[in-house]
């Protein structure tokens, strides 16, 4: 690929492996990135994505709209509330899971990892899942 920067566009948002739905940005499928993700995730009132990590990657959020409940700690037993304006900064290996907890607005944040790929760093932490409630407290 030839050096040199590159505009996306971001067709139709799909679902990701952890349940929010992204448009895509840059990466290493859209760009050529060797080290950076950059997308736009948008979390439909009500939903809870999949507690998960990644291992090797830092990521970090900007909320745009609304408000997004962070869960997380080895047990998910800690909790932050990030509102519009708003970043966010998940160290890497650090289990997690986000959740937008209106009923009736989207929230919506731009997500940055220090990993080019899209989905490919995920790693799933099923027995994190259920119960999904933890009596953590927001901070």
């Amino acid at each position: 690929m030839d050096e040199g920067c590159v505009c996306v566009r971001p067709a139709a948002s799909t679902v990701g492996s952890t349940g929010l739905s992204y448009a895509a940005g840059v990466s290493a499928a859209t760009t050529g990135s060797r080290g950076l993700c950059l997308e736009l995730a948008t979390l439909p009132p009500g939903l809870r994505g999949v507690a998960h990590l990644h291992a090797e990657h830092e990521s970090a959020a900007y909320v745009l709209e609304g408000e997004i409940e962070l869960s997380f700690g080895t047990q998910l037993e800690e909790r932050l509330l990030a509102r519009a304006g708003d970043f966010v900064y998940i160290p890497a290996g650090l289990p997690h899971v986000t959740a937008n907890a209106s009923a009736t607005e989207r929230a919506v944040a731009v997500l940055a990892r220090t990993d080019a790929n899209e989905q490919e760093s995920v790693i799933h932490l099923p027995e994190l899942d259920a119960p999904h409630s933890n009596g953590a407290e927001l901070r």
